[in-house]
């Protein structure tokens, strides 16, 4: 099983990014929890982070064909990124977007979503735990041992 793990724009400072918003965890501290996850469960991730929508776009059309499922934190691209919406639908994979903060909780224009309709679930609000209760669930749906 192969999973992909996607970050989006800004993601790569995290740990000194606004910390009351974002956490203290750098991104490498996250993708190696990832990781670390990821091989209790017997699970392959490739992890991106780019700063560019082409970027991302980029390695969503590239990767997808050997994976299983996405995982992506958009950034700020959740609110206007449709290219990468248009090449996650075009993936015909399942999605499951991630959100370190409570995006219904802050300012308007982040409380809209242009991936959360084509994608399986959302996980928002929980910091770095929802990667991995977004690889835990994704994974466990995959291998229909979905709600066990």
């Amino acid at each position: 099983m192969r999973i992909l793990v996607i970050h989006g724009p800004n993601l790569n400072i995290l740990g000194r990014r606004n910390k009351v918003i974002y956490g203290e965890k750098t991104l490498d501290e996250i993708n190696e929890l990832i990781e670390q996850q990821a091989a209790e469960i017997d699970t392959e991730v490739s992890i991106i982070q780019a700063n560019s929508e082409g970027d991302l776009v980029d390695f969503i059309q590239k990767e997808s064909n050997g994976a299983d499922g996405i995982i992506i934190n958009a950034g700020a691209l959740t609110h206007y990124g449709l290219s990468i919406r248009d090449a996650l639908l075009d993936t015909n994979l399942p999605v499951v977007e991630v959100h370190l903060s409570n995006i219904y909780a802050r300012e308007e224009f982040r409380q809209r979503s242009v991936i959360a309709p084509i994608a399986k679930g959302q996980v928002t609000g929980l910091g770095w735990r929802g990667y991995i209760a977004a690889l835990r669930t994704l994974v466990a749906e995959l291998r229909g041992k979905a709600w066990q």
